[in-house]
């Protein structure tokens, strides 16, 4: 679906992996970072913003873009920011121990210099990815809020409507305790993932192998390609050990800092749910992202239903606009240079949830009003009251 999000004007090409993300692309993603922004509030996440550039000796991998500055420092585009975060928090430490716990994200750009960048957003050489970094004073604490991180996560990707799993995975280079991911089942998916219908079992094939389940010895498995939108970390005190990020506990002794690590692909989320939902000419939206939510498509210029009609739009757009969910989230196609079925097949092909059509039958005494549900397929003509408690109902 790169293919639809390019023709329809979400996202334009500027070099291989790296996008433009154009006005209806930003809005979709600017729904997804408040959702974001607010289930982190739910959890006393605060946010802040960490430098793209980081030192390169607090890095040690591959796929990086480095350069060098005038003074011959050489630093990296950051993919993510354990190093970093670790090495801010080691700067101003110990901390006492009643500082913690300590959850700090951000919503940044991130770099990686994919060898074979591919599928659009879901594969790209940058990024935007919400990145969660969390503090506790001791193991149990920081298994709690492990705990607490990944029920967070499964809220935000249930708010988006679309079927997800989440299963065991590698810790890799990250490192750490333990780790899990969370996918979208598609075809397109370059993970793959095992389900064990004995004991439910859930996990990415690269820990046990895709001929038995490593929990029950079963052979009752399913084998599905995921796409990875989510991954979680208990890290310990992998890197605060290395860094020395400490605090002072009750007996005023120093101690390491035990860390999570929780990374969200917003822009690889854009992408994937529209992989997952649309079909083969039409994008489909999770409706919480629609760049739109309704669209109202007035009469063609010089029709008879124009002048029949004129003002009905914008009163209909300004009665719409006053519903709670909708401020905002409404756009009033007014060029009425083209045909009424252009512009609603134009509507449709961009996903649009709900489309109205201000035709024939709003000429008459009771004016009434078409409307296309398009992920129901369903249509009704219904007067302004109507039309207005219908969009009540399903809010």
């Amino acid at each position: 679906m790169n293919r639809l999000m390019l023709d329809l004007g979400i996202i334009k090409l500027a070099s291989p992996g790296i996008f433009h993300l154009l006005p209806l692309g930003i809005r979709a993603l600017e729904k997804l970072k408040s959702l974001i922004d607010k289930e982190m509030h739910k959890i006393n996440a605060q946010r802040l913003a960490l430098p793209a550039l980081t030192p390169a000796e607090l890095w040690e991998k591959t796929e990086l873009f480095t350069l060098t500055d005038r003074h011959k420092n050489l630093y990296i585009l950051s993919p993510t920011h354990e190093e970093a975060i670790t090495d801010l928090l080691a700067s101003i430490a110990p901390l006492s121990y009643k500082n913690f716990p300590l959850r700090l994200y951000q919503i940044t750009s991130k770099y990686r210099d994919e060898m074979k960048s591919r599928f659009g957003l879901m594969r790209g050489r940058q990024f935007l990815m919400k990145d969660l970094y969390t503090f506790d004073i001791d193991m149990e604490n920081a298994e709690q809020t492990y705990s607490e991180i990944i029920k967070s996560y499964e809220n935000i990707l249930t708010k988006l409507g679309i079927g997800f799993s989440q299963v065991l995975a590698a810790t890799g280079n990250i490192g750490g305790l333990i780790s899990h991911e969370f996918h979208y089942t598609a075809d397109v998916g370059e993970d793959k993932l095992l389900f064990c219908s004995n004991c439910n079992y859930k996990g990415n094939v690269e820990i046990s192998g895709q001929d038995y389940c490593p929990q029950c010895k079963s052979t009752k498995i399913i084998v599905r390609n995921g796409i990875e939108v989510a991954h979680t970390f208990l890290l310990g005190d992998k890197y605060s050990k290395s860094l020395n990020a400490t605090y002072l506990d009750r007996n005023g002794l120093i101690a390491n800092l035990q860390m999570g690590c929780y990374g969200l692909g917003i822009s690889r989320i854009l992408g994937a749910a529209v992989e997952v939902l649309s079909l083969e000419q039409e994008l489909r939206w999770p409706l919480v992202l629609a760049p739109y939510k309704v669209v109202i498509i007035a009469p063609k210029g010089g029709s008879k239903e124009e002048v029949l009609t004129s003002g009905l739009d914008q009163e209909l757009y300004d009665n719409i606009d006053k519903l709670d969910g909708y401020t905002g989230n409404i756009l009033l196609d007014d060029r009425n240079h083209l045909t009424i079925g252009k512009r609603y097949l134009e509507a449709r092909r961009m996903g649009y949830p709900y489309i109205i059509v201000i035709g024939s039958k709003a000429t008459e005494t009771n004016p009434l009003y078409e409307l296309n549900e398009i992920l129901t397929n369903k249509q009704h003509f219904l007067d302004k009251n109507e039309l207005l408690q219908h969009f009540r109902s399903i809010q």
